[in-house]
């Protein structure tokens, strides 16, 4: 860190390092978020932001706030920025929530329960917008609600609590639907800690410069994106993900207009800018100043870097400026990280002796060979050690183990699980009791001390960035129709082009065997895991009764289903999956059905068959004025090319999510319709109009 704000910046807590913030550089602005995604800001110097804090921050403790949790549910701004730390200022544990899930309500209401909160801070406007899904709650209606965004000043009013290093700041609920919610305890002291590790490793500085579209509830978008820009006073260009979803050169654009040195996000988002962004979009791009594109949250795939690196060098990126990363909410963000503006370090091993927990360095010309990035070192007195998850006892050197991390990062556990925080916070190895460690739950090897993550000891699912806990998904999949097993599947991820895609195996009873219908069951399926995980299927397999593999205890075998799966071993009835339709002749009927509205535009620049969502754009114009049946017709074509069906397959009044659109692929398609129709459309218009019949209707009529 800068020797000067190393010297000046308080340790204590957040607070203190605001209050220092506002005293000492009251004028400067801390953040700016980019309201339409490109140029409408608005801002808040750290001044600004002190007094919004402590105006929330005396409400509450005029409210007896003090040492209660407080649910944060706003849409990504400046707003929740201000709510976050007033919940501090106040001695309020927070605990951040998507917005969008009020779409399921389910999880949400069981994150209050498990949390026990008693606040709830949002805006007006979301507020008015959501009250009859919160009144219909009792959960919701228990808790105080505050919109923050029209509080009277109080900012004099505010007493500063008495906080230490380990009081807790924010409970940071991990991923999940169904099932019960974790929240993870980060300290006061694990988020000053982490911080100034991330600092350590990115080594910015006052003049250095952030984007990011990263949510701002999840761990990288608040952590990486909000806190450490705080704690060494750089300025930070926030925008909303469905700006980035909807437009990904926004990003782009705005590290080139900021002249931004550090940005970046989960592998998906490199993939997306090289699979969406046209000639057209680069004309006015310089990616020059970008000096830190880390990379994590997900598997980091070397054909992303490349990919990447060959669409946007032209532009001005640097290769050797992705900053390939390892870290989780357990440990509050990072965990490991590489030396600044040095290429990625890759390893080729022998992908079977690998299997096999050997990380055995072959030529990248052997059939078997498999690259891996290496995810850098540990920084900042941070331990990490390569663990055999049975014997408890370290492993050598290039032989594939859990990763387990000792660190003042590592969170203080789960709330209100003392079992569960035992097992996975208080790890300690089996002949020399050194410990305690987190227990990561992923595999991988050290190799002259770089860490290489090789995959995952715990059955997570971890697509576009998010984790979903498989047994999540399969209760949603055996709830859904009474021809499906309970007790009976298994959901679990495969690499497909390039990317983490969803395949589910299930069996059914016994009684269904003979008459099964499977065309509805697969229907059903994929339109349950789309409502309720906002995810798309690649692929189903219905089982024949008793064939699932299990434990002797009758537990579920995720990676021996997986391993199965892949081999075509499993004793299936009937399989669906995306490879089964002939997606060329998907395409020429979907371009013949838009050449009947106009001319299309050009492919994308950067994008190749495999890797894209589509592979062929959508038009430019529309008709002069378009009509309910044009719009229902560009729809149709859309709709099969994104989810490679049939046109035939496509019904106008059934439901979106019964094809099973995710909600990335909802907001991808609502901007490239309003391209296409050349007006602003907001994503939600898919679930407020939730088939082509209603959205064309609607939009016809306006």
């Amino acid at each position: 860190m800068n020797a000067l704000l190393a010297n000046t910046l308080p340790r204590t807590t957040v607070v203190d390092v605001l209050r220092h913030r506002s005293n000492g550089q009251s004028n400067l602005t801390g953040y700016t978020f980019l309201v339409d995604g490109e140029t409408q800001t608005v801002s808040l110097t750290y001044q600004a932001l002190d007094l919004q804090a402590r105006t929330i921050a005396a409400h509450l403790q005029s409210l007896n706030g003090y040492g209660s949790r407080a649910l944060l549910l706003y849409p990504p701004g400046l707003e929740f920025i201000a709510a976050f730390l007033g919940c501090l200022y106040a001695g309020v544990t927070a605990v951040p929530a998507s917005p969008q899930q009020n779409q399921n309500r389910q999880r949400l209401q069981a994150i209050v329960a498990d949390a026990d909160a008693t606040f709830a801070l949002t805006t007006a406007a979301l507020l008015t917008q959501n009250k009859a899904q919160f009144n219909d709650s009792q959960a919701f209606r228990l808790l105080h609600w505050m919109t923050t965004d029209n509080l009277k000043d109080a900012a004099s009013a505010w007493n500063a609590p008495t906080l230490k290093d380990d009081t807790i700041a924010l409970l940071q609920y991990t991923s999940g639907s169904t099932g019960a919610p974790k929240g993870v305890m980060v300290t006061h002291d694990n988020l000053i800690h982490n911080a100034t590790m991330i600092q350590d490793c990115f080594q910015d500085s006052a003049d250095s410069i952030g984007v990011s579209w990263l949510p701002p509830h999840h761990d990288m978008g608040l952590i990486g994106g909000i806190l450490q820009p705080l704690s060494i006073g750089r300025p930070m260009i926030l925008m909303s993900p469905t700006a980035f979803l909807r437009k990904p050169v926004r990003w782009l654009q705005a590290i080139s207009r900021y002249r931004a040195t550090t940005s970046g996000g989960p592998n998906f988002a490199y993939d997306l800018c090289v699979n969406r962004i046209t000639p057209a979009d680069c004309e006015t791009l310089d990616l020059s100043s970008w000096q830190i594109a880390f990379n994590g949250a997900e598997p980091i795939r070397p054909q992303t870097l490349t990919s990447f690196s060959k669409a946007f060098e032209p532009y001005g990126f640097h290769s050797a400026a992705f900053y390939p990363c390892y870290g989780m909410a357990e440990a509050t963000l990072m965990v490991t990280g590489c030396t600044r503006m040095n290429p990625p370090v890759v390893c080729t091993v022998d992908a079977i002796a690998l299997k096999d927990k050997q990380a055995i360095p072959v030529e990248h010309s052997l059939q078997t060979a498999q690259t891996i990035v290496s995810c850098g070192q540990a920084r900042r007195e941070k331990k990490v050690m390569i663990v055999d998850p049975n014997s408890l006892e370290p492993c050598e050197d290039s032989t594939v183990g859990e990763i387990w991390v000792s660190s003042l990062s590592v969170a203080r556990g789960y709330w209100n699980q003392p079992q569960e925080t035992a097992r996975i916070f208080n790890a300690y190895l089996h002949h020399s009791h050194e410990g305690p460690f987190l227990r990561t739950g992923d595999l991988g090897f050290i190799r002259a001390g770089e860490l290489f993550v090789t995959g995952r000891l715990k059955e997570l699912i971890i697509i576009r960035g998010r984790n979903h806990y498989p047994h999540d998904i399969e209760w949603t999949v055996q709830s859904s129709h009474a021809a499906l097993r309970s007790g009976g599947g298994a959901a679990f991820s495969i690499e497909a082009s390039g990317v983490e895609r969803l395949v589910i195996i299930q069996e059914v009873e016994r009684s269904a065997v003979r008459q099964l219908a499977a065309a509805e069951i697969f229907a059903v399926l994929r339109r349950a895991i789309s409502e309720n995980h906002h995810l798309q299927v690649y692929a189903i397999a219905l089982l024949k009764p008793g064939s699932i593999p299990k434990t002797s205890s009758g537990k579920i075998q995720r990676t021996e289903c997986r391993t199965r799966f892949m081999e075509g071993s499993l004793a299936t009835l009937e399989t669906w999956s995306e490879r089964s339709v002939d997606f060329q002749q998907v395409q020429v009927a979907a371009e013949a059905m838009l050449k009947t509205l106009t001319s299309a535009r050009p492919s994308p620049l950067f994008g190749s068959e495999e890797s894209s969502s589509r592979t062929i754009p959508s038009l430019t114009t529309p008709p002069l004025a378009p009509t309910e049946e044009d719009i229902q017709t560009w729809m149709t074509a859309n709709l099969a090319l994104y989810l490679k069906i049939p046109l035939d397959d496509i019904d106008l009044s059934e439901p979106f999510s019964h094809y099973g659109l995710d909600s990335s692929s909802a907001v991808s398609l609502a901007a490239e319709l309003s391209n296409w129709l050349g007006r602003e459309l907001e994503p939600t218009l898919f679930w407020e109009y939730p088939s082509i019949e209603a959205l064309a209707h609607h939009l016809g009529s306006a």
